[in-house]
Order: structure tokens, then sequence, then C-alpha cells
């Protein structure tokens, strides 16, 4: 980041104003949710010309657009593989399974409820919301759809219990960046989020179960359920030993393998058991992990929902996802990020006014950068030596970060979030968001102790926490 060239205030403040007009427009006046790529790929450009006008060189600019480039790498890498795990899966029986037991067992009323809870403590044990998207959430659309819960619902209710147990987990790479964002112990952090998380994740399922009421099993068409179940075991491998993927999936998380490893072996899993079980040859799985698994049993319903995957299939999410990073990329390293937010530094006089101005900048970050790791990073930097002025504990701090930044990140059309969830679960952002209750009630939770003071823990009030130290830090960040 260059010190000595600075944009102006008015000159960042129209490149947000411009994103947010273009962006109205494309959604509210036009209609159209396909050309998102071209709005940001125009803002950008403004963004370019903003900077060159600042005084910045070219190469200034490029290296921020290849910054954001780079941490997109390896999310979009992972999304390559889980079109390809979606589809062997399907071709291995292990999504038909989960769908055809879970129409078995799951009832209407309590289905919604189940999904956040289920999904929640899968992610808390994974210490991943994408991974847990992908495989459990993925067959909770199959299930709800044969029970006739509306798509929407089902992934919100997927998102709220898959970013609960991201969260609070301490194998989650956003736990531990927030904690080391704010020098705060691990486990004083995941401590310190249970006091608005908790409740929260509370909240969405006791709302989850209210929506649940008024989905009775007597006016789910039954006989339509019975099609789809005979479908699925004439056609597909039904037997719990499909299960063995999802469960060697969640013992490589617990592992710490690495989530691109994870994909990569789920996969290949995939594929032995499609050709073992399904008697798939090695051509027509080679199709299938390119261009998505066809589903041609002659039953509506089971082709409408297993005809996907394949790597082909994400690549539209992908390329936004280049797109959006790169933006939020070009924005941190031309410091338009850095003068909006030191506009707002003035607002943090009291404990409220600094825990309100924590999460809104976060959330703003998170909007304007596409990335959940910049909203962490950027303003918990920031913020951090005013919770310190203020004698708060950093778990505080860290909490903040983690109510604001993480649990809205899939509310972002364009963020990393976002894409991903919106391209696995098949359901555009802007629909699910009403139902993603978990991302509302935390950053609300949190402000309201801010500003009551309540659980705002200060030096003196409980013991001392050991911190990160600045080289733990580094490689954190």
């Amino acid at each position: 980041m260059r010190e000595d060239v600075k944009p102006s205030f008015g000159g960042a403040l129209f490149v947000i104003i411009f994103l947010v007009i273009a962006m109205s427009t494309q959604i509210f006046i036009l209609h159209s949710n396909w050309t998102t790529h071209i709005t940001l790929l125009l803002v950008t450009s403004i963004a370019a010309v903003v900077a060159l006008m600042s005084g910045y060189k070219w190469e200034d600019i490029q290296e921020g657009i290849l910054y954001g480039c780079e941490i997109a790498m390896l999310p979009m890498l992972i999304l390559m593989l889980v079109g390809v795990l979606i589809a062997s899966w399907i071709a291995a029986g292990t999504i038909p399974s989960l769908i055809y037991y879970g129409l078995k067992i799951l009832s209407p009323k309590i289905f919604l409820f189940s999904v956040a809870l289920i999904c929640s403590i899968a992610s808390l044990a994974t210490g991943s919301s994408w991974t847990t998207g992908a495989t459990f959430g993925v067959a909770f659309m199959g299930i709800g759809a044969g029970l006739g819960i509306p798509a929407p619902m089902t992934a919100g209710a997927a998102i709220s219990g898959a970013i609960f147990g991201d969260k609070m987990s301490p194998l989650s790479d956003s736990t531990n960046l927030a904690a080391g964002v704010a020098e705060a112990d691990l486990f004083d952090h995941i401590k310190s989020m249970m006091y608005s998380t908790g409740p929260a994740l509370l909240i969405s399922l006791v709302l989850y179960l209210i929506m649940g009421f008024k989905f009775s099993a007597a006016e789910i068409d039954q006989s339509n359920i019975t099609i789809i179940l005979d479908g699925l075991k004439n056609n597909f491998y039904i037997s719990p030993i499909a299960f063995i993927p999802p469960i060697i999936v969640v013992v490589l998380a617990i592992k710490k393998v690495s989530g691109l490893a994870v994909m990569i072996i789920a996969s290949f899993i995939g594929v032995a058991f499609a050709m073992v079980f399904q008697g798939y040859n090695i051509t027509e799985m080679l199709s299938f992990l390119q261009n998505g698994f066809v589903s041609d049993v002659g039953i509506s319903e089971i082709d409408s929902l297993l005809s996907r995957g394949g790597l082909q299939s994400m690549m539209w999410t992908i390329s936004l996802g280049f797109i959006a990073l790169s933006f939020g990329g070009l924005l941190e390293k031309t410091r338009m990020l850095e003068v909006l937010l030191e506009k707002i530094k003035g607002l943090v006089k009291t404990t409220g006014g600094l825990v309100a101005t924590h999460v809104l900048s976060s959330i703003f970050v998170n909007i304007f950068s596409a990335s959940q790791y910049m909203a962490i990073i950027i303003p918990g930097r920031m913020l951090v030596p005013v919770y310190k002025e203020k004698n708060i504990l950093p778990q505080v701090a860290s909490r903040v970060c983690e109510d604001s930044a993480t649990v809205t990140s899939p509310l972002i059309p364009w963020g990393l979030c976002g894409v991903y969830f919106a391209g696995v679960l098949g359901v555009p952002t802007m629909q699910y968001l009403p139902y993603v209750f978990l991302s509302f009630l935390a950053p609300i939770i949190t402000m309201i102790f801010g500003f009551t003071n309540k659980f705002i823990f200060k030096e003196g009030e409980i013991d001392s926490v050991k911190t990160y130290s600045g080289e733990n830090l580094k490689k954190i960040v």
C-alpha cells in the first residue's frame, strides 16, 4: 500500500455511490440478476479512473486487482470442486440416499428447525459452513422440495445453521482470524460469542419452528412423496452405506485437512462408489464431473432435483467471485476503504457507539469488498486500539468482528459467501436473504449489548487473558 498517495473522501465516496446506484438499477429497475458481472466490471473501471486521478499509477491499480484475485483463488478452486463433488455424490447414491431417508424421517412441521439444528452441528464439527452447505445443505434442498417447503426457506435455515457452527468452531478460519485480529485468546473469543451468537441461534430455531407450523403433513401430497421415494429406490443406490462419503468428510475436517484436499478426496470417493454400486463406467463419470449429473428417470420432481453439479455449473459463480474480489482489492490497495472508514471514527466516544460503528463498518466493508476476511481485518485493526483505550478485553472486539462480518457475508449477492451459497443451493441470494435469521439477529444483539454495557468485559472484571503475539497475528492474517 502506497503511503505517499491518498484519494480524497469525495472521490472514494463517489465510487461507493456509483456502485449503489449501478447495483440498484440492475436489480430493482432492470430486474436483471444475471448481469452482475458487467455491472461490477463497470464499477471497477470507475474506481480505477478515480484512483488514477488521485495520483496512483496503473501498476498500483493492477496490484490491487491481482491482490483481490489472490484472495479469491483458494475459495474459487474449492467452488470448482464443489461442483465436481455434487455430481459424484449424486451418481454414487449419497445425495439420493440422504433425500430418501430424510423424506421418510422428517416431518414438514419440524423440517426447518431440523435443518438449522443439524447444519449447525455439522458446521461446528467441520469448522466450515461451505462444506456443510455443499453436503447437508444440498440434501436438505432436495428433502424440502419433496415436502413442499419453499426453497428459499430451506436455504435460509441451512445457512443460519452453517454460519453458526462456522463462527463457533475452533477449526474455522474466520474464528481464528477474528481472534488473531483482535489479539484475543481463541477460546476466550469462542466463550464471548456464546453471549450473542447463542441467543441468536435459539431465537432463530424458535422462528423456524413457528414457520414450520403452517406446513402440515395432512396438506402434503403423500402420493407424490411415494412416487419420489419409489423413483429414488428404483433408480439409485439407496443404502446407509452411501453415507460413508459425508462421514469421511466430517472426519477429515476434524483432522484439520485443508478444504481443497477434502473436496478432492470426497469427490474421488464418490466416483468409486458410483462405479462400484451404481455401475457407471469411467467415461460416464468424467462427463458427470465436467458437465453435471443428468437424471432421466422420468419423474419430473427427481429429475429436477438431481440434474445438477459438475465443474462447468460453477463457472458463472466463480467468475463473479473473481470480479467482485478484484474490485474489493482495488478499493483496499488504493486506500479508498481506509479514507471512508476514517470519517466514522469520531462516532466511537461511547461503548455503544464503538460497537455500533464496528458492526456497521464491517457490514460496509463486506458489501464493498465482497470479502468477509477484509471485513474482519480492516475495521478490526482500525478499532482495536479504541477498545484498548476503553479497557475493553480483546474477546469483545473479536466477538463484534464475527457478529458483523462473518454472519452478514452470505447476504451479499456478489460477496464470496453469497456467491457460494447461491451457486451450491440453487437459490438466488436475494430470495433466501429474508430467512437467514441468524445473520440479522447476531448484529442486533451485539449492538444492544454495546448500548446497555451488558457482557462488555473490561480489564479486571475477569481473569486476564493470553493474547496472540504480533508474529502469530501475521501468520493468521
